[in-house]
């Protein structure tokens, strides 16, 4: 067998290999004495037709059974004699495939596709400069955390000797069925919240629960717009009864320090509170910070260090966001199936590029692993895998099982060398501290600007979108 490599571009190699007739001749007889001991040819007893009649008789499928022996064990002979790593199935094209004999009488010439790892340059990461900024805290913050809290702490006082009124809570069992579908399955909730008045709120719901008592029935029926933000209800109508089981005015405790005493968390008084929040407030600000300093080093050395990446990668990481991205999907309550193809493919289309970046990142951080000599102990992993344990309150070797079921009895192993590989590009960065800037509010102010400058073509405000009423009633009132 002769074999020649030849490299198409930094991924790619075209192996052209040629099977001898003497190859061919051998795998041609035993195949041709196979189909001989067994075939039925008329005018001979089974297994006892000539061996010219059998080859002339089965001529495709004796062929196509040597060459389905002998191609595949010749390429990854191939393969192996020029210590090639394929990283997806090669592609074979027989060259004349038309004309091809298989009887010895020639040989056989067939080229082969072969996708492979580039050889990656050695990131240049010393001094790459990168800015830290963290996010001042702001007094704003930490009212809004008192606040949340004060609204966590909050009671649902029962009101009395009047109806239900905008700002009272309703409790109802709720059950709820399509008009145009009879026979699909009600909406039921069970002990569902509804705030009179919130924005969350379904204004439909507001206006029919409004001056309601506790015992009491309430039939009504809502029409839900094509564009609601529930696909389930978008469009629908829907007949509702509630079963009204209390009316109720949220009350928040007084902001004082017997509040922050009760928490019963160290607080001696509301300042020590306030103060103990924005510590926690600064600490996250930093580890942000911090996340955004690795984030913008490795974008860096991705844009920094072109490089051939192999398709095959590209594809499967694409395959991977799209298959997250149908999941996201279907917990936010859409139907699969009702998703048109046509949107399939351009969302499958737009993530060839994140795809590609995210395959980039991963081949330049293994780089980085093996330039930097990053190493991950057996220790190292026993304690992360103690930590997962500690975290889900199960045990280590329920961990340990659960990754290998999963086929990625690796997975704590390459996480720990991607997150040590991270760091060793920072220690070798320069990380220069600089002003906090507010991109969020540089995009609205940027957005702003647009409009000013066409205000003859300004978009049409859409209404805030409503939480859908939901079957669970866990989240949709």
């Amino acid at each position: 067998m002769k074999t020649e490599l030849k490299e198409i571009s930094p991924t790619q190699r075209e192996l052209h290999i040629e099977i001898d007739a003497a190859s061919l001749k051998d795998a041609y007889g035993k195949v041709s004495q196979k189909y001989a001991r067994g075939a039925s040819v008329p005018g001979f007893r089974k297994g006892y037709a000539p061996l010219d009649v059998v080859r002339l008789r089965y001529k495709e499928e004796i062929k196509s059974e040597v060459l389905q022996q002998l191609l595949p064990a010749k390429v990854s002979e191939a393969i192996e004699e020029h210590k090639l790593q394929p990283l997806a199935e090669p592609h074979l094209h027989i060259e004349d495939a038309e004309n091809v004999k298989v009887n010895g009488s020639q040989p056989i010439a067939l080229h082969v596709h072969v996708e492979v790892m580039p050889e990656i340059p050695s990131p240049k990461i010393d001094g790459l400069e990168v800015t830290r900024r963290v996010k001042p805290v702001e007094e704003g913050e930490i009212d809004d955390l008192i606040k949340n809290r004060l609204n966590q702490e909050a009671a649902l006082i029962p009101v009395e000797g009047r109806a239900s009124e905008t700002g009272d809570t309703v409790i109802a069992d709720l059950e709820g069925k399509f008009e145009d579908e009879p026979e699909a399955e009600p909406i039921k909730a069970e002990d569902l919240q509804v705030v009179l008045g919130d924005e969350q709120i379904e204004k439909a719901f507001t206006e029919n629960l409004v001056g309601v008592r506790e015992d009491e029935e309430k039939e009504f029926t809502v029409a839900y717009p094509a564009e609601f933000s529930s696909p389930a209800l978008a469009g629908k109508t829907v007949h509702y009864k509630a079963k009204i089981k209390s009316v109720g005015r949220s009350e928040t405790p007084e902001l004082n320090d017997d509040w922050a005493k009760s928490l019963d968390e160290g607080y001696d008084n509301l300042a020590d509170l306030r103060k103990k929040l924005r510590a926690d407030l600064e600490t996250y600000s930093k580890s942000d910070a911090d996340a955004r300093v690795r984030n913008e080093a490795i974008a860096k050395v991705i844009e920094e260090n072109a490089f051939e990446v192999p398709k095959t990668l590209i594809e499967n990481q694409a395959r991977n966001l799209l298959n997250n991205f149908a999941r996201d999907l279907q917990q936010r309550g859409v139907d699969l199936q009702t998703v048109d193809n046509n949107f399939i493919e351009m969302a499958y289309q737009q993530m060839q590029s994140q795809a590609e970046r995210d395959v980039r990142g991963a081949m330049l951080l293994e780089k980085i692993a093996e330039t930097e000599k990053v190493a991950v102990s057996k220790e190292e992993v026993d304690e992360e895998i103690g930590k997962l344990a500690d975290y889900y309150r199960t045990t280590a070797d329920e961990i340990r099982s659960s990754l290998e079921q999963q086929g990625g009895g690796n997975t704590i192993e390459n996480n720990l060398r991607t997150r040590k590989s991270i760091e060793a590009l920072i220690a070798k960065a320069k990380v220069i501290e600089g002003d906090w800037i507010d991109e969020s509010a540089d995009t609205v102010a940027a957005a702003d600007g647009a409009e000013e400058e066409k205000p003859k073509k300004a978009a049409k405000k859409k209404a805030p979108a409503k939480k859908s009423t939901k079957a669970a009633g866990e989240d949709k009132k």
